[in-house]
């Protein structure tokens, strides 16, 4: 079948609705030929500019400053430049992705109301939008200033990096099973809570450990970040000693803490002797064909933070969103990708039963869908969403003032699911 004839079809194709579990939001996407442009686009602005500080022409302050919503822009996209950070390493030359001309209008559905992706850009603070099918980029568009060159944060998008280097190790025989403890790995760790926790239990967010993260400035995470930048402080391994109280056995309930990344990091760089920066680059970021290097913050201790932080570019988060799309695409073991990416039906960490909306995999959102499709996601906006039955990804990377819990992330996953209608086949919820 041509692709024109195919897009022919699915415009005949009746429409198809999406019930959002936020609430009663529809979401459709149809494609239509427009003006052939293969490159990025760039606007200086943005949705509330100015409160972004667009007159100061996006000013970076100093890490005290990251939460202000004046420096956030730039706090978003040179967070090298504020904390220490180890390079993750790109390969001499980087892996083709092709760019389709003829796909770049899109429309889609929200809550009774058409709109095209310019609209949804126009309303949300979104830094960069990328949408890619199979190694071809559909849509590739950034705002406030941002370039296609900007190392753009993660947030908690580079946990589900942490769980595939879990996975690569498992296979290397580096690390054993997940049914081992993370003690088995690092001694410092012995007789803790955390040490005394299987690896599977901390790659699916159970470890049933009390730690508080609120994203409110006065919880657990908040005063483990910082004590972790203080080279004074013993390093993440004893830190992490301070929280000894579980009241729930592991592998129970879910509740998602970055401690518990934290704790597969020191594990893998124990099993491997590693930094977590070298691990990466030789084993996903060299061999998937990043254009270029990546940025991941260390802490007091020169250790990479397992559970945040890498700064990349907006094509090199499509490259590993691809690479997932392809079930590890012979660099990371298939049957891993595929368990790390799936939740168990009716277990605490299927969808809806996680949390309201999604499941948890192995440091990995599952969707509730027909079919396997998942997503990384970081405070703030950040987020990858991947179908493997279409090899459909799309990379999202924004300023939201509001960490998590956001109204926004409604459109972007009516957004999500529309496109999935229209560029895949059926995957009715």
């Amino acid at each position: 079948m041509t692709w024109s004839s195919a897009l022919n079809r699915l415009r005949a194709a009746a429409c198809v609705c999406v019930l959002l579990v936020a609430g009663a939001a529809k979401a459709e996407v149809s494609g239509t030929p427009a003006a052939k442009t293969c490159g990025p686009s760039f606007s200086h602005s943005g949705p509330d500019a100015e409160a972004y500080g667009a007159v100061r022409n996006y000013p970076l302050g100093t890490i005290a400053d990251r939460r202000r919503q004046d420096y956030m822009v730039a706090t978003f996209s040179n967070f090298d430049k504020l904390l220490p950070a180890h390079a993750v390493a790109p390969p001499a030359a980087p892996s083709p992705l092709a760019r389709d001309c003829d796909r770049a209008a899109w429309h889609y559905d929200f809550d009774g109301e058409r709109r095209t992706l310019d609209q949804y850009l126009a309303r949300h603070p979104t830094t960069g939008l990328l949408i890619a099918r199979d190694q071809t980029i559909l849509f590739e568009r950034y705002q406030y200033g941002r370039r296609d060159t900007d190392r753009l944060l993660s947030n908690s998008m580079v946990k589900t990096m942490v769980a595939m280097l879990v996975g690569i190790a498992i296979k290397e025989g580096k690390i054993r099973s997940i049914e081992d403890l993370a003690q088995d790995y690092v001694p410092e760790m012995k007789g803790s809570a955390y040490g005394q926790t299987s690896l599977r239990a901390l790659l699916t967010m159970s470890a049933g450990i009390e730690f508080s993260e609120r994203y409110d400035g006065t919880d657990d995470a908040m005063k483990f970040a910082m004590d972790l930048r203080r080279s004074d402080l013993p390093s993440a391994a004893i830190l992490l000693r301070r929280y000894n109280n579980r009241p729930v056995p592991p592998e129970t309930k879910f509740a998602y803490t970055g401690s518990q990344t934290e704790t597969l990091g020191l594990v893998l760089m124990a099993a491997t002797g590693k930094r977590l920066s070298d691990y990466l680059s030789e084993k996903i970021w060299k061999p998937m064909g990043a254009e270029d290097e990546a940025s991941w913050t260390v802490d007091g201790h020169n250790q990479e933070l397992a559970y945040c932080c890498l700064a990349a570019r907006l094509r090199d988060y499509a490259r590993f969103g691809l690479l997932l799309a392809r079930d590890g695409g012979g660099i990371i073991p298939e049957a891993w990708v595929i368990e790390a990416t799936t939740a168990p039906e009716g277990s605490f960490r299927s969808p809806r039963v996680a949390t309201p909306f999604y499941g948890y995999g192995y440091q990995t959102w599952i969707m509730p869908a027909k079919r396997r499709m998942f997503a990384m996601l970081g405070i703030n906006g950040q987020a990858i969403f991947v179908d493997p039955a279409s090899k459909l990804v799309l990379v999202h990377t924004a300023v939201r003032v509001k960490p998590n819990r956001d109204p926004a992330a409604r459109e972007l996953t009516a957004l999500w699911f529309g496109l999935v209608r229209e560029l895949g086949v059926s995957a009715a919820r």
